[in-house]
């Protein structure tokens, strides 16, 4: 059943759903630009859910060795490993052209005295702020998102290639397709505003899978059942943080509420435009889009295609309304044709 308003505008996902005092919506907001590809998400997601191996068969000459979301693999990293586009320009990566550590008493260090105030999930107080580590970006972090995409530290620059990774996952997002067409009510929205897909109520039917604008949810062979990513929706139930957030060392992958996630990441796209990175964009992000914004959003270095994505998703039950309607009047037109030419016939 297609959710009450999910077709007009804007809307909150788990009210509109029947949840009654729902707490606020919770997503990721994933930062490619200090995403290092070690795949501790990955690893951690499969160890929680006791999710399969995807196969360890590099894809050619990548690092990429999942290829893509599926019922095996429910967070993937990319790697985009290409030569850089003709005119592309080698910017200077977050503010910090020689990718050295900030040094002591530079605003970048002065970031990571901040204290948190304990409202961040899994981030107790005098932690400090993840804005704040992100804001000093990742040659604060010391990690190796310090170099741009394509340098190696201490070694020559190299301006014709260039290697970006993303962590993807399923989008939760607001308009959900994949909930207008399960006729068996295996796929539910949660209280938190995430999708979940319950296996024992699964009949394998796939309609989900062809609803999906992003390709997210796949059958396991061997299974024939649904999967994807759940948002670790029980460990947010016991008030803890999904594994693969929990398990990223750069916090490349940010959690909370997803009003506090977009206002932290405007700020940081701000902040990478300051310091000489205009291609950073959000994607994901607007909740008038054609999925109604998404659950689990990004931060990107080049345009949605490059990653895989689709520049302009839609929610592909959108037509259904209208659809139904042509079809409820052809059949009420078939009917009274039938009607008409029997008793035409026994007149």
């Amino acid at each position: 059943m297609i959710e009450a308003n999910s077709l007009y505008g804007p809307l909150d996902p788990a009210p509109d759903a029947g949840w009654v005092e729902a707490p606020p919506r919770m997503g990721f907001f994933t930062d490619t630009s200090v995403c290092i590809g070690c795949k501790a998400c990955e690893v951690a997601c499969k160890e929680w859910n006791g999710v399969p191996d995807s196969g360890f068969d590099l894809l050619g000459m990548s690092y990429d060795n999942t290829g893509a979301l599926t019922a095996n693999s429910w967070r993937h990293v990319a790697f985009i490993e290409q030569p850089r586009p003709a005119g592309h320009r080698t910017p200077p990566f977050a503010g910090n052209p020689t990718g050295e550590p900030a040094s002591p008493g530079s605003a970048a260090a002065a970031a990571d005295t901040r204290a948190d105030t304990g409202t961040i999930p899994g981030v107790g107080p005098g932690q400090p702020e993840p804005a704040a580590r992100m804001a000093a970006g990742p040659e604060f972090l010391g990690m190796p998102g310090a170099q741009p995409p394509g340098r190696a530290t201490g070694a020559e620059s190299r301006t014709d290639f260039r290697w970006l990774m993303m962590s993807d996952v399923c989008k939760h997002c607001t308009h959900a397709a994949c909930l207008d067409v399960c006729p068996t009510g295996s796929l539910f929205r949660t209280e938190f505003g995430t999708v979940v897909v319950q296996e024992d109520i699964c009949n394998g039917c796939g309609y989900c899978i062809s609803a999906c604008p992003y390709g997210v949810i796949d059958q396991r062979k061997g299974d024939g059942r649904a999967w994807k990513c759940t948002l670790c929706y029980d460990r947010l139930g016991a008030g803890q943080t999904p594994a693969c957030a929990q398990a990223c060392p750069t916090e490349s992958i940010q959690f909370g509420p997803l009003d506090e996630l977009r206002e932290r990441a405007a700020t940081r796209v701000a902040q990478l435009h300051e310091r000489g990175v205009p291609e950073a964009r959000l994607y994901g992000h607007d909740p008038t889009d054609g999925v109604g914004g998404d659950g689990a959003f990004f931060l990107l270095l080049d345009e949605p295609e490059v990653y895989g994505l689709p520049p302009d998703p839609v929610v592909t039950t959108r037509d259904l309304p209208k659809m139904w309607k042509r079809a409820g009047l052809a059949a009420l037109a078939m009917a009274a044709a039938a009607v008409a030419a029997f008793v035409g016939g026994s007149s």
